[in-house]
Protein backbone atom coordinates (compact mmCIF):
# COMPACT_ATOMS: atom_id res chain seq x y z
CA UNK A 1 0.00 0.00 0.00
CA UNK A 2 1.67 3.22 -1.18
CA UNK A 3 1.69 6.48 0.74
CA UNK A 4 0.90 9.62 -1.29
CA UNK A 5 2.87 12.78 -0.65
CA UNK A 6 -0.02 14.52 1.08
CA UNK A 7 -3.74 14.31 1.63
CA UNK A 8 -6.32 17.00 2.27
CA UNK A 9 -9.90 15.83 2.64
CA UNK A 10 -12.06 17.27 -0.14
CA UNK A 11 -14.91 17.25 2.39
CA UNK A 12 -13.02 19.30 4.95
CA UNK A 13 -12.86 16.50 7.53
CA UNK A 14 -9.98 16.83 10.02
CA UNK A 15 -9.15 13.35 11.28
CA UNK A 16 -7.78 12.63 14.79
CA UNK A 17 -4.10 11.90 15.42
CA UNK A 18 -3.39 12.50 11.74
CA UNK A 19 -0.90 14.64 9.85
CA UNK A 20 -3.11 15.92 7.06
CA UNK A 21 -0.06 17.13 5.15
CA UNK A 22 1.58 13.74 4.70
CA UNK A 23 -0.59 10.87 5.92
CA UNK A 24 -2.31 8.70 3.31
CA UNK A 25 -5.98 9.25 2.53
CA UNK A 26 -8.33 7.67 5.06
CA UNK A 27 -9.78 4.34 4.00
CA UNK A 28 -13.49 4.61 3.29
CA UNK A 29 -15.48 2.04 5.26
CA UNK A 30 -18.72 0.59 3.87
CA UNK A 31 -19.74 -1.60 6.79
CA UNK A 32 -18.37 -3.56 9.74
CA UNK A 33 -19.39 -6.91 11.20
CA UNK A 34 -17.82 -9.25 13.73
CA UNK A 35 -14.06 -8.75 13.75
CA UNK A 36 -13.95 -7.19 10.28
CA UNK A 37 -14.15 -3.76 8.69
CA UNK A 38 -15.27 -3.84 5.06
CA UNK A 39 -13.91 -1.08 2.83
CA UNK A 40 -15.70 0.67 -0.01
CA UNK A 41 -13.54 -1.22 -2.52
CA UNK A 42 -14.59 -4.58 -1.05
CA UNK A 43 -11.45 -5.37 0.94
CA UNK A 44 -11.97 -6.80 4.43
CA UNK A 45 -9.68 -5.60 7.23
CA UNK A 46 -9.37 -7.62 10.43
CA UNK A 47 -9.86 -5.13 13.27
CA UNK A 48 -7.15 -6.33 15.67
CA UNK A 49 -7.38 -3.22 17.89
CA UNK A 50 -11.16 -3.14 18.42
CA UNK A 51 -11.38 0.23 16.67
CA UNK A 52 -9.38 2.08 19.33
CA UNK A 53 -10.17 -0.40 22.08
CA UNK A 54 -13.94 0.15 22.21
CA UNK A 55 -15.47 -2.78 20.35
CA UNK A 56 -15.58 -5.74 22.71
CA UNK A 57 -18.34 -8.01 21.34
CA UNK A 58 -17.67 -7.48 17.63
CA UNK A 59 -19.02 -4.95 15.17
CA UNK A 60 -22.79 -4.79 14.62
CA UNK A 61 -23.67 -7.20 17.41
CA UNK A 62 -27.40 -7.80 16.83
CA UNK A 63 -28.34 -7.67 20.52
CA UNK A 64 -26.91 -4.18 20.99
CA UNK A 65 -28.20 -2.96 17.62
CA UNK A 66 -31.73 -4.10 18.52
CA UNK A 67 -31.60 -2.36 21.92
CA UNK A 68 -30.51 0.89 20.26
CA UNK A 69 -33.30 0.70 17.69
CA UNK A 70 -35.97 0.03 20.31
CA UNK A 71 -34.77 2.85 22.56
CA UNK A 72 -34.52 5.34 19.68
CA UNK A 73 -38.20 4.77 18.90
CA UNK A 74 -39.17 5.54 22.50
CA UNK A 75 -36.90 8.35 23.72
CA UNK A 76 -33.76 9.58 21.99
CA UNK A 77 -32.59 12.07 24.61
CA UNK A 78 -33.79 14.24 27.48
CA UNK A 79 -32.06 16.67 29.78
CA UNK A 80 -30.52 14.77 32.72
CA UNK A 81 -30.53 17.65 35.23
CA UNK A 82 -33.73 17.32 37.23
CA UNK A 83 -34.90 14.34 35.14
CA UNK A 84 -34.06 10.64 34.98
CA UNK A 85 -35.10 7.62 32.93
CA UNK A 86 -35.23 3.84 33.00
CA UNK A 87 -32.18 3.08 30.79
CA UNK A 88 -29.87 5.07 33.09
CA UNK A 89 -31.42 3.61 36.22
CA UNK A 90 -31.10 0.07 34.88
CA UNK A 91 -27.48 0.70 33.96
CA UNK A 92 -26.61 1.93 37.45
CA UNK A 93 -28.24 -1.17 38.96
CA UNK A 94 -26.24 -3.40 36.61
CA UNK A 95 -22.98 -1.57 37.29
CA UNK A 96 -23.40 -1.73 41.05
CA UNK A 97 -23.75 -5.52 40.81
CA UNK A 98 -20.35 -5.93 39.15
CA UNK A 99 -18.29 -3.07 40.60
CA UNK A 100 -16.29 -3.26 43.83
CA UNK A 101 -18.86 -3.12 46.62
CA UNK A 102 -17.71 0.26 47.96
CA UNK A 103 -18.37 2.04 44.64
CA UNK A 104 -22.02 3.12 44.77
CA UNK A 105 -22.75 6.39 42.97
CA UNK A 106 -22.45 6.92 39.20
CA UNK A 107 -21.89 10.22 37.39
CA UNK A 108 -22.37 9.88 33.62
CA UNK A 109 -20.41 11.75 30.95
CA UNK A 110 -19.40 11.21 27.33
CA UNK A 111 -15.96 9.60 26.93
CA UNK A 112 -12.82 8.53 28.76
CA UNK A 113 -11.31 11.99 28.96
CA UNK A 114 -14.45 13.47 30.47
CA UNK A 115 -14.71 10.59 32.96
CA UNK A 116 -11.21 11.52 34.13
CA UNK A 117 -12.05 15.24 34.24
CA UNK A 118 -15.04 14.42 36.44
CA UNK A 119 -12.89 12.28 38.75
CA UNK A 120 -10.24 14.98 39.16
CA UNK A 121 -12.82 17.67 39.91
CA UNK A 122 -14.70 15.42 42.32
CA UNK A 123 -11.49 14.57 44.18
CA UNK A 124 -10.48 18.20 44.65
CA UNK A 125 -13.97 19.40 45.58
CA UNK A 126 -14.43 16.50 48.01
CA UNK A 127 -11.56 17.78 50.16
CA UNK A 128 -12.81 21.36 49.86
CA UNK A 129 -16.29 20.32 50.94
CA UNK A 130 -15.03 18.59 54.08
CA UNK A 131 -12.84 21.52 55.10
CA UNK A 132 -9.47 20.47 53.64
CA UNK A 133 -9.03 22.84 50.66
CA UNK A 134 -5.24 22.56 50.92
CA UNK A 135 -5.50 19.00 49.55
CA UNK A 136 -5.68 20.02 45.90
CA UNK A 137 -2.68 18.39 44.21
CA UNK A 138 -2.76 15.23 42.10
CA UNK A 139 -0.10 12.56 41.65
CA UNK A 140 0.12 10.72 38.32
CA UNK A 141 2.52 8.11 36.98
CA UNK A 142 5.27 8.26 34.40
CA UNK A 143 4.14 6.90 30.99
CA UNK A 144 0.51 7.67 31.88
CA UNK A 145 -2.14 8.57 29.34
CA UNK A 146 -5.56 9.63 30.58
CA UNK A 147 -7.02 11.57 27.64
CA UNK A 148 -6.78 14.75 25.63
CA UNK A 149 -8.90 17.30 27.50
CA UNK A 150 -6.95 19.70 29.71
CA UNK A 151 -7.17 17.95 33.07
CA UNK A 152 -6.75 14.48 31.58
CA UNK A 153 -3.84 15.73 29.48
CA UNK A 154 -2.24 17.25 32.57
CA UNK A 155 -2.17 13.95 34.44
CA UNK A 156 -0.84 12.24 31.30
CA UNK A 157 2.94 12.08 30.95
CA UNK A 158 4.91 14.37 28.64
CA UNK A 159 4.63 13.12 25.06
CA UNK A 160 4.06 14.32 21.50
CA UNK A 161 0.37 14.40 22.47
CA UNK A 162 0.96 17.07 25.12
CA UNK A 163 4.04 19.02 23.95
CA UNK A 164 2.19 21.84 22.18
CA UNK A 165 -0.02 22.48 25.19
CA UNK A 166 2.55 22.77 27.97
CA UNK A 167 1.43 26.31 28.95
CA UNK A 168 -2.12 25.05 29.50
CA UNK A 169 -1.39 21.95 31.55
CA UNK A 170 -1.98 21.86 35.29
CA UNK A 171 0.95 21.27 37.63
CA UNK A 172 0.96 17.58 38.58
CA UNK A 173 3.28 15.57 40.81
CA UNK A 174 4.84 12.57 39.09
CA UNK A 175 5.78 9.14 40.47
CA UNK A 176 7.49 6.11 38.93
CA UNK A 177 5.51 3.61 36.92
CA UNK A 178 6.15 -0.14 37.17
CA UNK A 179 7.73 -0.35 33.71
CA UNK A 180 9.56 -3.62 34.30
CA UNK A 181 11.34 -3.77 30.95
CA UNK A 182 12.81 -0.30 31.49
CA UNK A 183 12.84 -0.37 35.27
CA UNK A 184 13.10 3.19 36.65
CA UNK A 185 15.23 1.97 39.59
CA UNK A 186 17.45 -0.45 37.67
CA UNK A 187 16.05 -3.73 38.98
CA UNK A 188 15.46 -6.95 37.09
CA UNK A 189 12.46 -9.22 37.49
CA UNK A 190 14.63 -11.58 39.53
CA UNK A 191 15.70 -8.84 41.97
CA UNK A 192 12.49 -6.78 42.00
CA UNK A 193 10.73 -6.06 45.27
CA UNK A 194 8.53 -3.31 43.74
CA UNK A 195 11.07 -0.63 44.69
CA UNK A 196 9.46 1.60 42.05
CA UNK A 197 6.82 2.30 44.72
CA UNK A 198 9.42 4.23 46.72
CA UNK A 199 8.90 7.24 44.46
CA UNK A 200 5.21 7.46 45.36
CA UNK A 201 5.97 6.64 48.98
CA UNK A 202 8.36 9.59 49.17
CA UNK A 203 5.85 12.01 47.65
CA UNK A 204 3.12 10.94 50.05
CA UNK A 205 5.45 11.05 53.05
CA UNK A 206 6.62 14.56 52.21
CA UNK A 207 3.53 16.16 50.67
CA UNK A 208 0.57 13.99 51.61
CA UNK A 209 -1.14 16.89 53.39
CA UNK A 210 -1.54 18.74 50.08
CA UNK A 211 -2.35 15.75 47.84
CA UNK A 212 -5.98 15.13 46.93
CA UNK A 213 -5.59 11.99 44.84
CA UNK A 214 -3.35 9.58 43.00
CA UNK A 215 -4.56 8.52 39.55
CA UNK A 216 -3.46 5.27 37.91
CA UNK A 217 -4.30 3.06 34.96
CA UNK A 218 -4.61 -0.20 36.93
CA UNK A 219 -2.29 -3.02 35.75
CA UNK A 220 -2.07 -1.75 32.16
CA UNK A 221 -0.86 1.62 30.90
CA UNK A 222 -2.37 1.85 27.44
CA UNK A 223 -1.17 4.58 25.08
CA UNK A 224 2.08 4.86 27.05
CA UNK A 225 3.13 1.55 25.49
CA UNK A 226 0.81 -1.22 26.75
CA UNK A 227 2.93 -1.47 29.89
CA UNK A 228 1.79 -4.32 32.15
CA UNK A 229 2.27 -3.75 35.89
CA UNK A 230 2.69 -6.39 38.58
CA UNK A 231 -0.43 -6.75 40.69
CA UNK A 232 1.73 -6.01 43.74
CA UNK A 233 2.36 -2.51 42.40
CA UNK A 234 -1.33 -1.62 42.28
CA UNK A 235 -1.91 -3.18 45.70
CA UNK A 236 1.00 -1.11 47.02
CA UNK A 237 -0.44 2.10 45.58
CA UNK A 238 -3.74 1.39 47.30
CA UNK A 239 -2.03 0.67 50.62
CA UNK A 240 0.00 3.89 50.46
CA UNK A 241 -2.93 6.12 49.49
CA UNK A 242 -5.11 4.67 52.26
CA UNK A 243 -2.34 5.15 54.82
CA UNK A 244 -1.84 8.79 53.85
CA UNK A 245 -5.54 9.70 53.55
CA UNK A 246 -5.29 10.29 49.81
CA UNK A 247 -7.95 9.26 47.29
CA UNK A 248 -7.17 6.65 44.64
CA UNK A 249 -8.61 7.17 41.16
CA UNK A 250 -8.60 4.05 38.96
CA UNK A 251 -8.78 4.97 35.28
CA UNK A 252 -10.35 1.78 33.89
CA UNK A 253 -11.35 3.40 30.61
CA UNK A 254 -9.26 0.84 28.72
CA UNK A 255 -9.10 -2.00 31.25
CA UNK A 256 -12.77 -2.12 32.21
CA UNK A 257 -15.25 -4.69 30.94
CA UNK A 258 -12.97 -7.67 30.66
CA UNK A 259 -9.84 -6.41 28.96
CA UNK A 260 -7.48 -7.83 31.62
CA UNK A 261 -9.37 -11.10 32.06
CA UNK A 262 -11.55 -9.84 34.91
CA UNK A 263 -14.46 -7.44 34.65
CA UNK A 264 -12.22 -4.71 36.08
CA UNK A 265 -8.44 -4.71 36.44
CA UNK A 266 -8.66 -3.69 40.10
CA UNK A 267 -10.21 -7.10 40.84
CA UNK A 268 -7.01 -8.88 39.85
CA UNK A 269 -5.08 -7.06 42.57
CA UNK A 270 -7.87 -7.18 45.13
CA UNK A 271 -8.06 -3.39 45.13
CA UNK A 272 -11.08 -1.14 45.64
CA UNK A 273 -10.41 2.48 44.57
CA UNK A 274 -12.24 5.56 45.80
CA UNK A 275 -13.16 6.64 42.29
CA UNK A 276 -13.28 4.65 39.06
CA UNK A 277 -13.48 5.93 35.47
CA UNK A 278 -15.19 3.83 32.78
CA UNK A 279 -15.82 4.30 29.06
CA UNK A 280 -14.67 2.60 25.81
CA UNK A 281 -16.20 -0.88 26.15
CA UNK A 282 -19.15 0.26 28.25
CA UNK A 283 -21.53 0.33 25.24
CA UNK A 284 -19.82 -2.51 23.41
CA UNK A 285 -18.26 0.03 21.06
CA UNK A 286 -21.53 1.37 19.65
CA UNK A 287 -21.94 4.82 21.21
CA UNK A 288 -20.02 7.32 23.35
CA UNK A 289 -20.74 7.02 27.07
CA UNK A 290 -18.65 7.24 30.23
CA UNK A 291 -19.12 6.91 33.95
CA UNK A 292 -17.25 8.04 37.04
CA UNK A 293 -18.20 6.00 40.10
CA UNK A 294 -17.49 7.02 43.70
CA UNK A 295 -17.89 5.73 47.23
CA UNK A 296 -20.69 6.64 49.61
CA UNK A 297 -18.24 8.77 51.63
CA UNK A 298 -17.34 10.92 48.64
CA UNK A 299 -20.96 11.26 47.53
CA UNK A 300 -22.09 12.31 51.00
CA UNK A 301 -19.60 15.19 51.02
CA UNK A 302 -21.62 16.86 48.24
CA UNK A 303 -25.06 16.42 49.82
CA UNK A 304 -26.83 18.96 52.02
CA UNK A 305 -28.87 22.17 51.97
CA UNK A 306 -25.95 24.32 50.80
CA UNK A 307 -26.11 24.46 46.98
CA UNK A 308 -22.51 25.68 46.83
CA UNK A 309 -21.47 22.16 47.87
CA UNK A 310 -23.12 20.61 44.80
CA UNK A 311 -21.07 19.28 41.91
CA UNK A 312 -21.57 21.85 39.16
CA UNK A 313 -20.59 19.77 36.17
CA UNK A 314 -22.54 18.30 33.28
CA UNK A 315 -22.70 17.63 29.57
CA UNK A 316 -25.50 18.19 27.09
CA UNK A 317 -25.76 14.46 26.41
CA UNK A 318 -25.21 13.27 29.99
CA UNK A 319 -26.94 9.92 30.55
CA UNK A 320 -28.13 9.65 26.94
CA UNK A 321 -30.91 6.99 26.91
CA UNK A 322 -29.79 5.35 23.66
CA UNK A 323 -26.20 5.03 24.91
CA UNK A 324 -27.45 3.65 28.24
CA UNK A 325 -29.60 1.11 26.37
CA UNK A 326 -26.53 0.02 24.41
CA UNK A 327 -24.57 -0.36 27.65
CA UNK A 328 -27.32 -2.45 29.21
CA UNK A 329 -27.39 -4.70 26.16
CA UNK A 330 -23.59 -5.04 26.28
CA UNK A 331 -23.69 -6.10 29.93
CA UNK A 332 -26.45 -8.59 29.10
CA UNK A 333 -24.06 -10.22 26.62
CA UNK A 334 -21.64 -10.90 29.47
CA UNK A 335 -24.43 -12.94 31.08
CA UNK A 336 -25.68 -14.71 27.95
CA UNK A 337 -22.48 -15.46 26.03
CA UNK A 338 -19.18 -17.12 27.11
CA UNK A 339 -17.28 -13.82 27.07
CA UNK A 340 -14.65 -14.64 29.69
CA UNK A 341 -13.97 -18.04 28.13
CA UNK A 342 -13.22 -16.19 24.88
CA UNK A 343 -10.91 -13.78 26.70
CA UNK A 344 -9.04 -16.70 28.29
CA UNK A 345 -8.58 -18.27 24.85
CA UNK A 346 -7.22 -14.99 23.50
CA UNK A 347 -4.78 -14.70 26.40
CA UNK A 348 -3.56 -18.26 25.81
CA UNK A 349 -2.73 -17.42 22.20
CA UNK A 350 -0.99 -14.21 23.27
CA UNK A 351 1.15 -16.21 25.70
CA UNK A 352 1.98 -18.88 23.13
CA UNK A 353 2.90 -16.60 20.24
CA UNK A 354 4.63 -13.86 22.24
CA UNK A 355 6.82 -16.37 24.07
CA UNK A 356 8.04 -17.61 20.69
CA UNK A 357 8.66 -14.08 19.40
CA UNK A 358 10.65 -12.95 22.43
CA UNK A 359 13.95 -14.33 21.13
CA UNK A 360 13.56 -12.94 17.62
CA UNK A 361 16.06 -10.27 16.47
CA UNK A 362 14.70 -6.78 17.03
CA UNK A 363 12.28 -7.84 19.77
CA UNK A 364 13.10 -6.22 23.09
CA UNK A 365 10.18 -7.23 25.28
CA UNK A 366 6.86 -9.04 25.08
CA UNK A 367 4.00 -8.61 27.53
CA UNK A 368 0.37 -9.58 27.82
CA UNK A 369 -2.60 -9.51 30.14
CA UNK A 370 -6.09 -10.78 29.36
CA UNK A 371 -7.04 -9.85 25.80
CA UNK A 372 -4.07 -7.50 25.31
CA UNK A 373 -0.67 -8.52 23.93
CA UNK A 374 2.29 -6.29 23.03
CA UNK A 375 5.76 -6.43 21.53
CA UNK A 376 8.30 -3.69 22.21
CA UNK A 377 10.75 -3.47 19.33
CA UNK A 378 14.35 -2.34 19.75
CA UNK A 379 14.95 0.53 17.36
CA UNK A 380 17.10 3.68 17.62
CA UNK A 381 14.10 6.04 17.66
CA UNK A 382 11.59 4.82 20.20
CA UNK A 383 8.36 6.56 21.12
CA UNK A 384 5.21 7.43 19.25
CA UNK A 385 7.01 9.32 16.46
CA UNK A 386 9.33 6.41 15.64
CA UNK A 387 10.01 6.26 11.90
CA UNK A 388 9.21 2.56 12.01
CA UNK A 389 5.59 3.13 12.98
CA UNK A 390 4.11 4.24 9.62
CA UNK A 391 6.08 1.55 7.83
CA UNK A 392 4.60 -1.14 10.05
CA UNK A 393 1.11 0.35 9.87
CA UNK A 394 1.15 0.30 6.06
CA UNK A 395 2.52 -3.24 6.03
CA UNK A 396 -0.23 -4.53 8.30
CA UNK A 397 -2.95 -2.91 6.20
CA UNK A 398 -1.43 -4.43 3.07
CA UNK A 399 -1.92 -7.82 4.73
CA UNK A 400 -5.52 -7.05 5.67
CA UNK A 401 -4.96 -6.37 9.37
CA UNK A 402 -5.61 -3.17 11.33
CA UNK A 403 -2.83 -2.60 13.86
CA UNK A 404 -1.75 0.89 14.98
CA UNK A 405 1.67 0.58 16.65
CA UNK A 406 2.38 2.94 19.53
CA UNK A 407 5.69 4.03 18.05
CA UNK A 408 7.96 1.02 18.51
CA UNK A 409 5.32 -1.00 20.42
CA UNK A 410 3.09 -3.28 18.37
CA UNK A 411 0.01 -4.37 20.27
CA UNK A 412 -2.92 -6.68 19.64
CA UNK A 413 -6.21 -5.83 21.35
CA UNK A 414 -8.98 -7.65 19.49
CA UNK A 415 -12.73 -7.91 20.05
CA UNK A 416 -13.54 -10.88 22.24
CA UNK A 417 -15.33 -12.69 19.40
CA UNK A 418 -12.17 -13.05 17.31
CA UNK A 419 -11.61 -16.71 16.45
CA UNK A 420 -8.38 -18.55 17.31
CA UNK A 421 -7.62 -18.87 13.60
CA UNK A 422 -8.08 -15.14 13.04
CA UNK A 423 -5.87 -14.25 16.01
CA UNK A 424 -3.18 -16.68 14.87
CA UNK A 425 -3.27 -15.02 11.45
CA UNK A 426 -2.67 -11.63 13.11
CA UNK A 427 0.45 -13.00 14.75
CA UNK A 428 1.57 -14.53 11.47
CA UNK A 429 1.47 -11.05 9.94
CA UNK A 430 3.32 -9.55 12.92
CA UNK A 431 6.00 -12.22 12.66
CA UNK A 432 6.38 -11.44 8.97
CA UNK A 433 6.71 -7.73 9.77
CA UNK A 434 9.77 -8.25 11.98
CA UNK A 435 11.88 -8.30 8.82
CA UNK A 436 11.17 -4.56 8.58
CA UNK A 437 12.60 -3.74 12.00
CA UNK A 438 16.22 -3.74 10.94
CA UNK A 439 15.57 -2.86 7.31
CA UNK A 440 16.80 0.51 6.00
CA UNK A 441 14.32 3.29 6.74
Amino acid sequence: MTRPAMHISPLGIWHPFSQEGSDPPPLRVRRAEGAYIELEDGRRILDAISSWWVNIHGHAHPGIAKAIEQQARTMEHVIFAGFTHAPAEELVVRLRKILPAALRHVFFSDDGSTAVEVALKLAVQYWRNIGRPEKCRVVALEHAYHGDTLGAMSVSDDSPFTAAFAPLRLLVLRAHSAYCYRCPVGKTRATCHIECLDSLRGLLDQRGAEIAAVIVEPLLQGAGGMIVHPEEFLAGVRELTARHNVLLIADEVLTGFGRTGRMFACERAGVSPDLMCLSKGITGGFLPLAATIVTEEIFDAFRGPNRARAFFHGHSYTGNPIACAAANASLEIFDSEPVFECIAAIEAIHAERLAKLKSRPGVGDVRWIGSVGAIELEVPDTGYLSALRPKLYDFYLSRGVLLRPLGNVVYVLPPYIITPRELQSVYDVIEESLSLVNAPR
